[in-house]
């Protein structure tokens, strides 16, 4: 697929579908060229999410549990499974399982991961499979909350507590995003470790009376050269999408395991004066000072940062690949001092 031979009225035809009810209502893949074009735009720049959360991942030290089958559900193009499967490698991997509800999409997504991972075993997560009692090494499940009903709530559930880690991205919105966080406490009392975006284990700060307005979202940049490429100025003024935009939420969990992570966040934050926290959102600068929205284990709040305490911190602010997790000591509202971590 080229932006020479991309079909843009099926793209402007999927778009229409996203905005509205439509896409609960069944597959919206009509053919194989649905799936290339989707795939080369939406499902790409989905992709660049996942790089955001995977490139964190690495910064914490985590790795997928060894010799894991990897289910990619609801897997659509099979954007996720792909990007998860050639970040680590397909080497601690047993084999990658695929589930749709759209044979086309199955058979899309199996195409394609086969050509990339010819040695790796890809098959079909069958009904036998889904429904049986079979360990899942690394549930991956991607921009799917928008889009269940109450049956595919409750497969999801069924198939969280076979896993012995998740990754799970989702878009940056209000709505989904606080979904998200109460999968996250449901998930935390079950007995996994939330590994990401958090920074502690104690209860989301967002459940807090008076935080309902508020939301855990970041945003992922995109690849050097996307602001000059024809191609996607066309494709974002066409779809009404801002390029500069990459919200997204997300969740990372495993279960217990000293393999995976010897020292918790939550004992390293005990361990010393300062907190272990991060930014929610994107950092509000202004002429000598800025305001975030912090996460650490004492909870949610705004914060302010005054350049003068630490202009190095103040400046690091505005680098967009930073994941904005940071070592803090904080005095009412504001941040004494500041530290990227890890």
């Amino acid at each position: 697929m080229t932006w020479e031979s991309l079909d843009w009225e099926v793209l402007d035809r999927l778009r229409e579908t996203f905005l509205t009810d439509e896409r609960k209502a069944g597959p919206y893949w009509h053919t194989i060229t649905d799936l290339e074009c989707y795939d080369f735009t939406y499902g790409e720049r989905i992709g660049w999410k996942w790089d955001a959360v995977l490139r964190e991942l690495r910064l914490r030290g985590w790795l997928p549990p060894a010799g894991a089958s990897v289910l990619d559900w609801g897997c659509g193009s099979g954007i996720a499974g792909r990007r998860v499967v050639d970040f680590f490698g397909a080497d601690p991997f047993s084999r990658l399982l695929l589930h749709d509800h759209s044979n086309l999409a199955l058979d899309y997504a199996g195409h394609r991961a086969q050509q990339a991972f010819p040695d790796l075993m890809v098959e079909r997560a069958g009904p036998r499979f889904l429904r049986s009692d079979e360990p899942i090494g690394l549930l991956v499940v991607s921009h799917v909350l928008n889009e269940l009903d109450e049956n595919g709530h409750a497969e999801l559930r069924a198939l969280t507590a076979r896993a012995s880690a998740v990754l799970w991205v989702e878009p940056g919105t209000h709505e989904v995003s606080r979904d998200l966080v109460g999968w996250r406490e449901s998930a935390r009392a079950a007995g996994f470790n939330v590994v990401a975006p958090c920074t502690h284990a104690a209860p989301c700060g967002l459940l807090a009376p008076g935080n309902e307005r508020h939301w855990c979202h970041f945003f992922a940049a995109p690849p050097p050269g996307v602001h000059a490429d024809s191609g996607w100025v066309k494709f974002g003024q066409r779809a009404g999408i801002d390029l500069r935009a990459l919200p997204y939420s997300f969740l990372v969990l495993d279960r217990p395991s000293p393999r995976l992570r010897p020292t918790s966040r939550r004992a390293e934050t005990e361990a010393g004066e300062d907190s272990l926290g991060r930014i929610l959102g994107a950092p509000r600068l202004y002429k000598g000072y800025a305001k975030i929205f912090g996460c650490d284990a004492d909870g949610v709040r705004e914060l302010m940062l005054q350049k003068r305490d630490d202009p190095a911190a103040f400046k690091s602010l505005t680098r967009e690949s930073d994941p904005g997790i940071y070592r803090w000591s904080v005095e009412g509202d504001r941040i004494k001092s500041i530290q990227p971590a890890p």
